[in-house]
């Protein structure tokens, strides 16, 4: 990779400040020749700027930016003379004054901003766009069923009574319309856009909590009931739940840009299991949390993840089932969630 053997090969990352973006930066800092630019909303907000402040090689190597997705034009200076971007930051809510319409319109007129401004800055090479398997769902586009199995030609059928119910319709919405339009720019432009579809994260983190994802891998156990639904919900459009370690979730960011070529969509997950197959991995191994029975009796779908594009690239996964599932744990017990 031409641009990153001199001293330093310079990146960005949006929304930095997130449960994914701060492990990534961590991870981009210590590889030693990553000079990072990341985006967060407020630069004001210390608690979240100490944070990313606090790692090792940031006050050498990083550079904080202001930008909100619902501001796009914010992200110019962020990205100028960078060579590769990892567009992290997505919506979650809608603010109540905006241009946009709804958080589809916002998210996805933020995507296309941010690589238009890849393609304006004259230096950045690829864009990897954080997707999710919410995005890449196992639903047929009729009423009733799922695939055999889940792979990067299943996208989620937005009007499927599953999606158009669900409190989560707002996230899968706009995940799936600005992945699509993300992958667009790249059949049509000079800039070369990945997007990794990434399962549900687990897995210890930098913040003062456990991030959202990481409580849903361990609703069976906190009994949350509204994390345990969103488990579900996953299980509901994927037949079974794809998971991915946090760490796992960073490297094969970062193996995106050091491979010399790369374009597409790509789903990332090491695992791919059943939620009473999590039910039963937490009784067996935490008799002291006491599983209930009616997680052990969710059923279990014949859907088969059928994704190997990432490996066959070349990219290794280091942590299974268990591993995700204990770091899980581990997490949410020192935040006081278990």
């Amino acid at each position: 990779m031409e641009e990153c053997s001199s001293r330093y090969c310079k990146v960005c990352v949006t929304g930095g400040s997130g449960f994914i973006g701060s492990s990534l930066i961590k991870k981009l800092l210590n590889k030693g020749i990553y000079y990072v630019h990341a985006t967060l909303r407020n630069l004001e907000d210390t608690s979240k700027v100490s944070l990313l402040k606090q790692l090792p090689g940031a006050k050498e190597r990083l550079q904080l930016f202001e930008a909100d997705i619902y501001n796009p034009d914010q992200f110019e200076a962020a990205i100028k003379y960078c060579q590769f971007v990892f567009h992290v930051a997505t919506p979650f809510q809608h603010p109540q004054h905006s241009q946009y319409k709804d958080l589809t319109e916002g998210a996805v007129a933020g995507t296309k901003s941010i690589i238009m401004a890849c393609e304006r800055s004259g230096t950045v090479r690829r864009i990897i766009y954080t997707s999710s398997v919410m995005a890449a769902s196992a639903l047929s586009n009729g009423i009733a069923g799922l695939k055999d199995f889940v792979d990067e030609t299943c996208w989620t059928p937005l009007h499927h009574p599953l999606v158009t119910s669900s409190l989560h319709k707002n996230y899968i919405i706009s995940k799936t319309e600005s992945e699509k339009a993300a992958l667009r720019f790249g059949d049509d432009g000079n800039l070369e856009v990945v997007s990794l579809a990434c399962g549900l994260v687990g897995g210890d983190t930098l913040l003062s909590y456990t991030p959202s994802s990481t409580a849903v891998i361990v609703s069976q156990l906190t009994e949350i009931e509204h994390q345990f639904q969103s488990l579900r919900l996953i299980e509901e459009l994927s037949g079974k739940i794809p998971i991915l370690h946090i760490e796992d979730t960073c490297d094969a960011h970062i193996f995106c840009i050091e491979k010399d070529s790369l374009h597409g969509r790509f789903l990332c997950a090491s695992d791919y299991v059943s939620s009473s197959e999590i039910a039963e991995y937490f009784q067996q191994t935490y008799p002291e949390l006491q599983v209930k029975q009616k997680y052990l009796d969710e059923p279990k779908k014949s859907t088969k993840w059928a994704s190997t594009k990432l490996i066959d690239q070349g990219f290794e996964y280091k942590y299974d089932m268990k591993m995700i599932l204990d770091d899980s744990v581990k997490c949410a017990k020192r935040h006081s969630l278990l």
